[in-house]
This record gives structure tokens, sequence and C-alpha cells, in this order.
């Protein structure tokens, strides 16, 4: 019982922690801690709960257990975050959204093409990744090219529609007022419609990010080397050694966080002119 009126203690202190600090002025320090602290009081809790109530580690091990296996196993979580997050996620991503960009830009400089290859975006995109992945995994191979395949047809109809979306978001007053000024179609894209268009892409580049890394440790549920987020989940969960199973998804959740505030920044930097950018 001690454990329960402890999680109890640290949820009613935490609370009214957040509350001082929400009616305080607001600054980007209060805006990190509140999350922060709301975190740490969710795992605390996590932690007296399992203990309090005598969960079997098997169903949910405590987050002490989770730590010390995810510092006991730093060279296989590394292995593993190199094999699907870098080769099998981040080249799935550049080369889905590298590719899309491009095919984006040739559909709005060819209207027909929007009225075929759209429909069909769709449909492949609304495709379940569970039927393709063991596909893809059969054309490419069990290593790290099947998983980067998974992750380009995860990532690349939603970053096409989005930026095939931002090309039109110009009005025809703007396209008017360069087409008065004797501008080309290219002068035209490039001073006036992507930048107007770069919310959108980044909408896309954002949504893509989750996409990748979910693609990829799915595809290795179907076949991969002895190495990988997925690979290890689904062997893991075999051995009913859940820790290990929670320190990867700790990896995949701090690799996903980090993936999507390095887009949200790049985004910053590069639309700093759009009002939603604006303090």
């Amino acid at each position: 019982m001690s454990w329960l009126f402890a999680g109890i203690a640290v949820w009613l202190i935490g609370w009214a922690f957040n509350i001082w600090l929400a009616r305080l002025p607001k600054s980007r320090v209060i805006s990190l801690t509140i999350p922060v602290i709301f975190g740490i009081t969710l795992v605390v809790i996590w932690e007296c709960v399992v203990r309090g109530f005598e969960i079997n580690p098997v169903l949910l091990p405590p987050p002490s257990a989770i730590l010390t296996r995810f510092g006991t196993s730093l060279p296989i979580l590394w292995e593993d975050f190199v094999q699907t997050a870098i080769k099998g996620a981040l080249s799935g991503y550049v080369i889905g959204c590298g590719a899309a960009f491009l095919i984006a830009i040739v559909i709005d400089r060819f209207p027909f093409l929007r009225r075929g290859l759209l429909p069909v975006g769709n449909f492949v995109a609304a495709l379940p990744i569970i039927g393709m992945a063991p596909i893809l995994v059969m054309w490419f191979g069990f290593d790290w090219q099947s998983k980067a395949a998974v992750v380009v047809v995860m990532v690349f109809f939603p970053m096409l529609v989005n930026t095939v979306q931002g090309l039109q978001a110009t009005d025809a007053m703007q396209r008017d007022l360069m087409r008065t000024f004797a501008s080309s179609y290219w002068q035209t894209l490039f001073k006036l419609r992507l930048p107007a268009a770069m919310p959108f892409v980044f909408n896309g580049l954002k949504i893509s990010t989750t996409l990748a890394l979910i693609g990829a440790i799915v595809a290795e549920f179907f076949g991969s080397p002895i190495r990988g987020m997925g690979f290890r989940i689904s062997t893991e969960v075999g051995r009913l050694a859940l820790d290990m199973v929670w320190a990867e998804i700790v990896v995949a959740a701090i690799v996903g966080s980090v993936f999507y505030g390095g887009v949200a920044i790049l985004e910053k930097v590069v639309t700093f002119w759009h009002p939603s950018q604006r303090s």
C-alpha cells in the first residue's frame, strides 16, 4: 500500500506544481517544464502502480526494470537503431520524399498527370502496410533495402499530395503579377510558388517522419537479419522479455521525437516569414 500512497502523493504534487507554473507569465522555459513534469509524474505513477499491485513483469515491467535493461543493452540497441532508423527509415524517407517532391513539380507542369496519377496514388496509399510489407521483402530481400522500399511506399503519396496542394496555394492575383513582370514558368515556380508551398511541403515531411519509422519496424516483422528494432521486438516477445521490448519502444519514441523535432526546426528556419511561425 505504501507504493500506492506514494503514487497518489506524486500525482498531487505534480498536479499542484503544474497548476502553479501555468499561472506564471508564459516563457520558453515554462512551456518546456510543464510537459517534462507531467511525463516524469506519469513514469513515477507507473512505477508505483506496478509495485503496489504487484503486477507480473511479463505483463507490465516497471520503468526501473526498463531503464536497467536499457543501460545494459546499449550495444544491441545501437545496432538495432542503425539498422532500422538509419539504413531503413532514413534512406527510405529521403528517397520517398525526394521522389514525391520532384514528381509533384512534374505533375504541376503537366496538369493531365494530376488527373491520372493522384487517384492511383490515393489507391496505393490506402493499401494496408501489413499486406505490402511481405511482398516488398520478397522482392528486395531481407536486409535494409526491403525496409527502405516499404518506407518509400508509405511516405511517397502523403508527400506528393501535400506538395501538389501547396503548389496550388498561390492565388490568381499573385500569378497575374508575375506574368506582368514577364516571368517565365520556372521563374514563377522558384520565386513565388515553391516558397508559398513550403508550409505544405513541411507538413508532408512531418507526417512522413512518423510513417517512416513505423514502416521500417513493421517491415522487419516479415523478414530481417538478426538485428533491427522490429526483429528484436518480435523475438523478445516470444521469449517473454518484455523489458527489452519496452527498451526498444523507448528508443523508437526518442528517435521519432528527435526526427520530428529536427524537421520542425528546419521548417521554422525555412518558413520564418509565414504567419504560423510568428510569435
